[in-house]
């Protein structure tokens, strides 16, 4: 198992895995994008390569590894959140009928563009820990017509802030459990009570209240 973990620490592709799950989950929000990152920062610790006898790339170090997975999470971060806004800036129309159908979509957009509208762009920081959060933001903002400056600083901050928690929390599970799926499964489960609470917090927000 060990060892299975230490080889997969070193393959290239799980850079591109997690790319590609999170720029992809703004889409399809049943993507597990938060656990894929989560998992690739407890293998970047370097406990699953030691554990299994792979030398680290960089001795005592693990820095370039989560270089590279912050740079990675944050960037698709970024860009899966601006594809969706334009593409729902684009077909607004078709978008407004879908988020119409739903009476839990129809509330948040509402507030969301309420708090994009008043500068209140904390908002857009705590929906990206909660259950597709960011595909109502993103969509959201679009399909209403919100000013790109408007939305787009709060994306970027919203991405920088998720990957770092999420990476923090997978690094530090790996540090102080050891490799393997134990510490794994805890650190997800951190990410996800995260969320869980961020999801309270959005629906007892009034849309009134600033943000």
């Amino acid at each position: 198992m060990l060892e299975t973990l230490g080889v997969l620490l070193y393959a290239p592709w799980i850079y591109l895995v997690v790319v590609l799950s999170v720029l992809l989950d703004v889409f399809v929000p049943l993507l597990p994008s938060g656990v894929v990152v989560v998992a690739a920062a407890t293998l970047a610790a370097g406990t699953a390569a030691d554990a299994a006898g792979f030398p680290a790339p960089v001795a005592g170090a693990h820095l370039p590894e989560l270089a590279l997975l912050v740079l990675c999470a944050t960037t698709a971060s970024i860009l899966g959140d601006l594809a969706a806004y334009r593409l729902a800036l684009r077909g607004g129309r078709r978008f407004d009928s879908a988020i119409a159908r739903s009476r839990r979509l129809s509330t948040a957009q509402l507030r969301i563009g309420s708090a994009l509208a008043r500068g209140g762009g904390g908002l857009v920081v705590l929906a990206r820990f909660a259950p597709a959060g960011r595909a109502v933001v993103s969509l959201g903002a679009g399909a209403t017509h919100r000013r790109a400056k408007d939305f787009l600083p709060w994306s970027a901050l919203a991405a920088v802030v998720w990957t770092g928690y999420s990476v923090g929390v997978g690094y530090l599970g790996g540090q102080l459990l050891g490799a393997g799926w134990v510490s794994t499964g805890l650190s997800v489960l951190a990410l996800l009570g995260t969320g869980f609470l961020a999801a309270r917090m959005l629906r007892r927000r009034p849309s009134a209240a600033p943000a």
